[in-house]
């Protein structure tokens, strides 16, 4: 399939036809450069697609990072001052096709021989994800209801009216706008929320694209077996092989360098970016470019302008924007194609998520806690929540995850891990009378330590530095990507007319229906930005089509009921069908395709 976007051709496929064939060297590969903007995972990925498939020298690809770090968002470092630290976790699953793609190819840092691809295809194997524990209450009880979605009819009827409506029709709405109360009451609003970190003000056509994108997964999002996890943090599992992979090949990286702005030139149709404007080490910098210096800019960043507490002191409240944004604002400002970034940082609710932490727990006192609701040894190498467990009952709506301890290789025995998230930010904690924003990590860790039911009386000595360590994160714009938008908002990978600028990353709008904020997104972007400038004779794969698929779309139903057939009563009231009517449908199916496909999912 070919889709053309914005005045250039993207080829998309499925199947392995075209994902095993190896492209002939495009013409343009001994002739161009590239510059790209940011060494975040949409910036690593397009310097190794130009490399494998456009066969472009290593040496003429250029990344400019502003900081002395690569890897934007996948992070996880033990910072000396402070102690371990990551911002967030990334949730990956197998039908994410470009990423695969593309770490088949990158070699494995741990497994000599084989890919990295290898690498976390035998660790899932070997031990997959699933959370024997997603919703608590009342100081750490498991939810009764934990596993179900209890959903009722109405609110099931909503979910498949969002998905039946074309996107065009969402328009700016909100979630808020769209669902019911009933909607928000059930134990699938917790789960897809704090999963996803959605909020009843956030985009609905994105959360439609959700909806569509991941359907094949609904029977995993309680209990996490739709999910799979690197061994340790994003840094050490994700960036240090690409980082390997492009320093093998002689790649330029260029770390402290700013990208201030582009200049680019319109004539009739055409745009062309002329100009880097840069600040290097300090340095005020210009870098001339002509048509064949292609440029991939990384728009925006979620955890840009982050700033950083300790156990003793609050991450400091910043809403200013930092370099990624400021380019995107020059850049905007230049040409409509380039679109609206002060939709996306601008005006974020006060009760958004800005705060994430990392304890590092030393006293092991507490580990029977968090184990008596894994039903899992802490330290065997293994999963352990398998994702997130959320606190229902928290003012914070507050979760955490344990994920394979050590997270860090640098971890001593025994010493564990655990990333904590706040996703309402205006609302004193239940134990600590602070807003999350305002809280040191020592009474983070004490709020935690409640929800997790410990007795109080234990509280303040366990949430001492010399028991567990915590560095809260604060983002000011972690949840942008979900902001309400419309078409033209997030600029085209390719802009129209553009002959050597293009977007990359989660702010960047793919011509597909892929979704943001996942690691599958920022990699197909940079993948179908560097196809289609060097016409590579290879497609780029088609997002999964689960949402096309009947049999994905009857097991969805039959899990969205909370696994009851169509015969069952859905909660909480009976099918609104009369027995002869129900009679003569049964026995018209009877014998068919219908009626096996319906058994096969249990809805019969």
């Amino acid at each position: 399939m070919s889709l053309a976007s914005k005045g250039n051709t993207m080829h998309y496929s499925s199947g392995n036809y075209e994902a095993f064939v190896h492209p002939r060297k495009p013409a343009r590969s001994d002739s161009v450069s590239a510059y790209i903007v940011g060494s975040g995972l949409a910036g690593l990925s397009a310097a190794v697609f130009l490399i494998r498939d456009g066969q472009v020298a290593g040496e003429r690809i250029h990344i400019l990072e502003e900081l002395p770090l690569a890897g934007g968002s996948l992070d996880g470092i033990q910072r000396p001052d402070i102690g371990f630290i990551t911002r967030g976790g990334r949730e990956m699953e197998n039908h994410f096709e470009c990423l695969w793609d593309m770490y088949r190819s990158i070699p494995s840092l741990e497994v000599p021989g084989a890919s990295y691809l290898d690498e976390y295809y035998w660790l899932d194997k070997d031990d997959p994800n699933s959370s024997n524990c997603r919703l608590i209450h009342e100081r750490g009880d498991r939810e009764p209801s934990d596993g179900d979605f209890t959903l009722t009819d109405d609110a099931q009827k909503e979910i498949v009216k969002l998905i039946l409506m074309p996107e065009s029709e969402t328009g700016d709405k909100t979630i808020e706008d769209f669902f019911s109360e009933e909607f928000f009451a059930s134990n699938f609003w917790y789960y897809w929320a704090t999963m996803f970190a959605f909020e009843k003000w956030h985009s609905l056509a994105e959360m439609r694209r959700y909806l569509m994108r991941f359907i094949h997964h609904i029977d995993g999002l309680p209990d996490f077996t739709a999910l799979k996890f690197n061994r340790y943090n994003q840094y050490d599992s994700m960036v240090k092989p690409l980082l390997a992979y492009l320093e093998e090949h002689h790649v330029d990286i260029r770390y402290g360098t700013t990208v201030r702005n582009i200049e680019v030139e319109s004539h009739g149709d055409s745009i062309v970016a002329k100009k880097l404007i840069l600040t290097v080490s300090g340095e005020d910098q210009e870098q001339p470019l002509s048509e064949d210096d292609l440029v991939f800019v990384t728009n925006g960043s979620i955890t840009e302008s982050t700033t950083y507490g300790d156990h003793h002191t609050p991450a400091p409240v910043t809403k200013e924007p930092g370099g990624s944004w400021t380019l995107w604002k020059n850049l905007a400002k230049q040409s409509p194609e380039f679109g609206h970034p002060e939709v996306f940082y601008k005006g974020l609710p006060q009760r958004s998520w800005f705060i994430s932490a990392t304890a590092t727990i030393e006293n092991t006192e507490v580990d029977p806690y968090i184990e008596r609701l894994t039903k899992r040894p802490l330290h065997d190498n293994k999963i352990n929540t398998g994702g997130i467990i959320t606190v229902t009952d928290s003012n914070w709506l507050l979760s955490f995850a344990v994920h394979r301890q050590p997270h860090f290789k640098e971890q001593r025995p025994n010493e564990t891990t655990v990333w904590i998230y706040g996703l309402y930010s205006d609302t004193e904690g239940n134990y600590v009378h602070k807003k999350i924003t305002e809280c040191t990590g020592e009474e983070i860790t004490q709020e935690w330590l409640y929800h997790l039911g410990v007795p109080e009386a234990l509280i303040p000595k366990l949430a001492k530095q010399d028991s567990i360590n915590t560095n809260p994160a604060y983002m000011p714009f972690i949840t942008s990507y979900f902001m309400p938008r419309k078409a033209g908002d997030r600029p085209a990978v390719i802009p129209q007319g553009s002959k050597n600028l293009a977007f990359i990353g989660n702010f960047a709008e793919s011509p597909t229906r892929d979704t943001v904020f996942t690691t599958e997104y920022s990699v197909r972007t940079a993948m179908e930005a560097v196809y289609s400038f060097l016409d590579v004779e290879r497609a780029v794969p088609e997002v999964f089509g689960s949402t096309y698929d009947i049999r994905e779309l009857l097991k969805a139903a039959y899990y969205l009921r909370d696994r009851k057939s169509l015969l069952e009563a859905p909660l909480p009231t009976k099918l609104p069908i009369p027995a002869l009517v129900k009679n003569k449908a049964l026995h018209k199916i009877q014998g068919t395709w219908i009626e096996e496909l319906l058994k096969e999912s249990h809805l019969l």
